[in-house]
């Protein structure tokens, strides 16, 4: 006997912190959603996200921050160091939170703590279901989708959202093509402890092989994105915690002092993609089922968690092919500049023409020395300009009504 179809206004295929965030604002404003995810895995997810104040301000929103402040640590300044050896190398520059009159940028947030904490809050969210399901097929028709589970059960919505990451199911089923592209590069990540305190600040050193990036933690620990060679950063993957204590403090050349415990490894290789479209008709693409960047800048979930709070208000305001139209058209200018810029920064690190060098250098000395592009600078990389989107303003959630339409009619 075939089972009874689950029916909502909106289904949301993915279950990591964009996803669950996308079902919950849809759920808050009112749409009726299912959230359609595999069960988590008992594997704990060692990586931090750096979030900066809009996202945090989404977060408070939806009254999950709280939560997940007290695992975070604050984001009080941005420190660039040239640490490519070449000749031409460009003044060391530092952003600080203060100089631009605000007490932080952001927190480094534990993956574990903010997946945890959004789980919790969908989990008791009024009108959301949660199907804990893997997504085994998706039929799309002008009226809407069927999802098939891989338990033979069915989950039928008028609009089907994708946030089911870089090979996602919904993006496929849809026809939307995606431009995919591999960098020689590779990222160790891990957590360490170390005897100077980082003062809420955050180090990217730029490397012949890419960037090195230590992130405040909690007390004297940071994170780690060690970007470079495959072969290298397999090795580095590899060594003992003593050879690899060794092999980071001297990359450090000892801004933190001496290095002490260092957690778990893992290791992953860099590429990037970019969706054609983040949605048409009845389908919308979020986090990296749209767009996939290097680990520069802290762009990533910042960039995902942009895309979750236009979709809603964009839905709440009008539901339908309309909404996702108005979507795709209003995230397409932010997603594109983000994904050059960080691809045309991470080449730039990775080229031997002198030419390219020099424009680094000049651009990194003028960040130094003119205040205003500073200023500039740095309220691009926090926030793109254009409107703020309501749910990332303080208390926009609640001004966010949804309006009569397809998607609220019994």
């Amino acid at each position: 006997m075939s089972k009874p179809p689950t029916s909502s206004r909106v289904a949301v295929v993915g279950g990591g912190p964009v996803g669950l965030t996308t079902a919950l604002l849809l759920a808050r404003v009112g749409i009726p959603t299912t959230l359609v995810a595999p069960p988590v895995g008992g594997t704990l997810d060692r990586r931090t996200a750096a979030l900066f104040s809009g996202s945090v301000t989404l977060l408070r929103n939806l009254e999950v921050w709280e939560g997940i402040e007290r695992t975070a640590a604050a984001i009080r300044g941005i420190r660039i160091i040239d640490g490519r050896g070449s000749l031409l190398r460009a003044p060391e520059t530092l952003f600080t939170a203060e100089d631009h009159g605000v007490a932080e940028f952001g927190f480094n947030v534990p993956n574990a703590s903010l997946t945890a904490r959004l789980s919790e809050a969908v989990e008791a969210q009024a009108n959301l279901t949660v199907v804990p399901a893997t997504v085994s097929s998706i039929s799309l028709t002008e009226q809407g989708s069927t999802l098939r589970l891989a338990d033979g059960r069915d989950v039928t919505a008028a609009i089907c959202i994708g946030a089911d990451g870089r090979k996602s199911l919904v993006r496929a089923a849809a026809g939307i093509e995606a431009r995919t592209w591999q960098y020689p590069q590779a990222a160790v990540v891990a957590t360490f402890e170390h005897q100077r305190p980082h003062r809420g600040v955050s180090t990217e050193f730029h490397r012949r092989h890419g960037p090195l990036t230590t992130v405040p933690m909690p007390g004297t620990a940071s994170s780690l994105v060690w970007v470079d060679a495959p072969e290298k950063a397999e090795q580095l993957a590899g060594l003992t915690d003593d050879d690899f204590r060794t092999a980071l403090e001297a990359e450090l050349c000892g801004l933190l002092g001496i290095v002490g415990e260092i957690g778990p490894r893992g290791m992953f290789a860099l590429s990037g993609m970019s969706a054609s479209v983040l949605g048409h008709g009845r389908v919308a693409l979020v986090g990296e089922a749209a767009h996939v960047i290097p680990p520069i800048g802290a762009q990533g979930l910042n960039l995902g968690l942009r895309d979750a709070a236009v979709l809603a208000e964009c839905l709440a305001q009008d539901f339908g092919v309309g909404g996702v139209a108005r979507y795709a058209a209003a995230r397409a200018p932010d997603v594109g500049t983000r994904i050059t810029a960080i691809d045309s920064l991470n080449r730039s690190l990775l080229s031997d023409l002198l030419p390219t060098h020099l424009l680094r250098g000049a651009g990194l000395f003028a960040l130094k020395s003119v205040p205003a592009l500073r200023r500039i600078v740095v309220q691009e990389g926090l926030q793109p300009s254009g409107e703020i989107p309501l749910v990332m303003r303080p208390g926009g959630l609640e001004r966010l009504s949804p309006q009569p339409g397809e998607g609220h009619r019994a």
